[in-house]
């Protein structure tokens, strides 16, 4: 009896298996998990997607097919996007794409395909570009126009999308790669995460892709990678060609491939049939035993269910991030990547600095005051923000101080500016008092952070937590005023900014007046991970006052004009230009707790080096970022914005001021506008192709006389120690630290 309750029970749970995960198939690709939730549920208002005006009497276009190809190498990332928009209505229209760009990422492709045939959009001055984008769309001539119309969200127009015909376009966009604590990590955006309550009452946004979808990831790395992981989509195919060369597959069109890797449990012997979740019950069954091929012919034939099913390909509204975990024990370094063609005066290079974990670990309590958004757009997460921060008090040290308080339109301090003693009734008394507030009104950031600033005690240190989703909306709201309030306190900011809706702009400047940081945190992020990288920092000593000098041969343009700060784990990368070539001696100085230091290495510019064209992009939009800085912190200046409208015109680059227009081949030449684009595009290809070709090259520069004695920090090793509240974080956080006075695919 007891044998055939347990095959019962295995029967019952692989049915429920089936029956789910024929479902999935059917539905959404991009959210095809199995039921395991890190966080809660949170649902951003717009999407990628095309747009429509909520009032429109027009019909709507939708997106046929969606394909994501991605090359991260020699320190940089290219995602290309191939999209096809389909119009199967009687008339011609016009396509609205909406889509986020990474941070620290541009736009430097815009190709829309014209009687079958590519044509790649030319970079102008924003309003010549619209201007001539009207002109052709009046005309009924071909057309398309991407502008940057938020600093997170960009805008693709194409014109017209003939009747019952395609329009395909192809995007692309250039980052440089983001290690910290020797993880790599990339972020295909998808969520918006917007609250502009005008923006979500005019457009409508549809982000599914009705057909064909697939999302596909090359990693060649200069060091050895153990790991690969995909934390929110876990159905994607993972392949090792070597310790360098890893990739990534996520598509519609895998769907039964993936099926057949899932392995079914033979159950153990239960006690009782089920009394867990679908998703813990599914857990439970998955692991050794293959599902047969007939019950994958049945699971194709829709045998199994007989649920209502949804077609689409995939659903654009849900991050994709990728981890890569480098190799354990390797040195801290220096990699050097040049462009310099034949016969030019002068190159580029892109310098990345990788120190040595020798940054000690602070031993020390704390003040923590938690700064809590209550606005309306919290609605949906305000109650994972307040289980996080129960737990967060509920685990503080015993000579830990803390305080509560909430903004929206105003400011509530719930402790009422006493710091209360972190004891057991304590925290369960105020745990009680925050469950029973509740989401409202505006976002006043501002006055929130002033009156944690002021409730600080000198002489003790504090960490000021700021939890919010968007951006500053009510009181004070110009960056000034929030950088000015920064630099007249004795303070480091630290921001770990959740979502691609957030100011980041306003915040990344915060941290860099006051010599901190900044953590990107997406919905799809491994949160303890991200947090663990957060806290690894603020725990221990940081390198202030940091210098970059390079002697022996001349450079110049060098960006950032500022470094400030380097944190435990971080890397520093530097672009710049070069004339001349040959040894060039090179020294990191910087303050480490008041004391000087410096490290030293001595390597070679080449004269000729064609492998990376792309790193002139990315020279470009750094340099673009530290004149923004300057117009942010002085104001507009029509020199600061001529230089950034020269800089990315020369170079292709969508800006605030530039837009990318596509027109027939025949209309560029009557307008006689320079084909630039179309050639770096082309160089840039070519370059591509040709290291695909290659095997991996390693870019380190200092390894006849190695900068750094110690190995690089990882998530691996050290920064152990006592509970520290921010890993219970799941969300938004930006921490004020002040000091006191006086799971992975591995390796085969």
């Amino acid at each position: 009896m007891k044998a055939q309750t347990t095959n019962n029970f295995a029967q019952k749970l692989k049915l429920k298996f089936q029956q789910t995960f024929k479902k999935i198939l059917k539905n959404t690709l991009a959210v095809a998990t199995l039921g395991i939730v890190l966080l809660g549920a949170t649902t951003s208002v717009m999407a990628a997607g095309l747009m429509t005006p909520v009032d429109s009497s027009k019909p709507a276009l939708s997106i046929k097919s969606h394909h994501v190809n991605v090359t991260i190498e020699d320190g940089y990332a290219v995602t290309e996007v191939d999209q096809t928009f389909s119009n199967p209505h009687q008339q011609d229209l016009e396509a609205t794409y909406s889509f986020p760009v990474p941070e620290k990422g541009v736009v430097s492709e815009f190709t829309i395909w014209i009687d079958g045939k590519p044509v790649i959009g030319e970079v102008l001055e924003k309003q010549k570009a619209q201007q001539l984008y009207e002109e052709e769309k009046a005309a009924g001539r071909d057309a398309g126009l991407t502008t940057k119309v938020k600093h997170y969200r960009f805008e693709v127009k194409v014109s017209p999308v003939r009747a019952q015909q395609d329009a395909r376009i192809r995007l692309v966009y250039m980052q440089a790669a983001d290690i910290d604590n020797s993880m790599g990590r990339y972020v295909y955006p998808l969520e918006e995460g917007e609250t502009d309550d005008q923006a979500n009452a005019f457009w409508s946004y549809d982000p599914v892709v009705k057909e064909d979808f697939s999302f596909k990831v090359d990693l060649r790395s200069g060091y050895p990678v153990n790991g690969v992981r995909l934390p929110q989509h876990s159905q994607a195919v993972v392949t090792q060609s070597n310790p360098q060369e890893w990739s990534v597959s996520l598509g519609s069109n895998n769907s039964v491939e993936t099926l057949k890797k899932i392995q079914v449990e033979e159950v153990a012997t239960p006690t009782q049939e089920s009394t867990g979740t679908l998703a813990e019950d599914l857990i439970k069954a998955i692991k050794n035993k293959p599902i047969s091929n007939n019950e994958i012919a049945a699971l194709e034939s829709g045998e199994t269910t007989t649920s209502n099913t949804n077609t689409a390909a995939a659903t654009l509204d849900k991050d994709i991030v990728m981890y890569w975990r480098l190799a354990p024990n390797l040195p801290g370094s220096i990699d050097l990547v040049t462009h310099r063609e034949q016969g030019a005066k002068r190159g580029t290079f892109m310098m990345t600095l990788t120190p040595g974990d020798d940054l000690a670990k602070i031993e020390e309590g704390r003040d923590w005051a938690f700064v809590l958004d209550m606005s309306g757009s919290m609605s949906g997460k305000y109650q994972t923000m307040v289980d996080g921060v129960q737990r967060a008090i509920g685990g503080l040290n015993a000579q830990d101080r803390f305080q509560i308080i909430l903004f929206d339109n105003a400011v509530e301090d719930l402790t009422q500016s006493t710091w209360i003693n972190a004891t057991a009734e304590n925290v369960i008394h105020w745990s009680n008092a925050l469950a029973a507030t509740g989401p409202r009104g505006g976002t006043n950031i501002y006055a929130g952070l002033s009156k944690a600033l002021n409730n600080l005690d000198a002489d003790r240190t504090g960490a000021i937590v700021l939890v919010t989703d968007g951006e500053a909306n009510v009181g004070v709201t110009e960056k000034k005023e929030f950088l000015k309030l920064m630099t007249g306190h004795d303070v480091r900011l630290f921001t770990a900014v959740m979502g691609n809706g957030a100011n980041r702009p306003l915040l990344n400047a915060m941290t860099e007046v006051s010599n901190g940081f900044a953590v990107s945190v997406s919905n799809s992020d491994d949160i303890s991970g991200k947090i663990r990288e957060f806290t690894s920092k603020v725990t221990h000593q940081a390198m202030h006052d940091v210098e970059l000098d390079i002697t022996g041969i001349k450079t110049g343009d060098m960006t950032p004009e500022k470094i400030t700060s380097l944190y435990r784990g971080e890397q520093l990368v530097v672009f710049g230009h070069y004339w001349g070539s040959g040894d060039a001696n090179v020294e990191l100085k910087a303050k480490v707790s008041g004391e000087n230091k410096s490290y030293k290495t001595r390597f070679a510019f080449p004269e000729n080096e064609t492998s990376n064209p792309e790193i002139e992009r990315l020279w470009a939009y750094a340099k673009i970022q530290d004149l923004k800085k300057q117009i942010d912190y002085l104001g507009s200046d029509a020199d600061f914005k001529s230089a950034v409208i020269d800089i990315a015109v020369e170079n292709s680059l969508v800006t605030d001021y530039t837009s990318m227009i596509v027109m027939r081949d025949e209309q560029f030449e009557a307008h006689g506008i320079e084909r630039k684009n179309k050639a770096r595009v082309a160089k840039e290809q070519t370059a591509k192709t040709q290291r695909k070709a290659a095997p991996v090259q390693s870019r380190r520069a200092d390894t006849s006389q190695p900068v750094f004695t110690s190995n690089r920090s990882s998530h691996g090793g050290g920064g152990g120690g006592a509970f520290n509240p921010l890993m219970l974080l799941p969300f938004a956080v930006f921490a004020v630290y002040r000091r006191k006075k006086g799971g992975f695919i591995e390796k085969n």
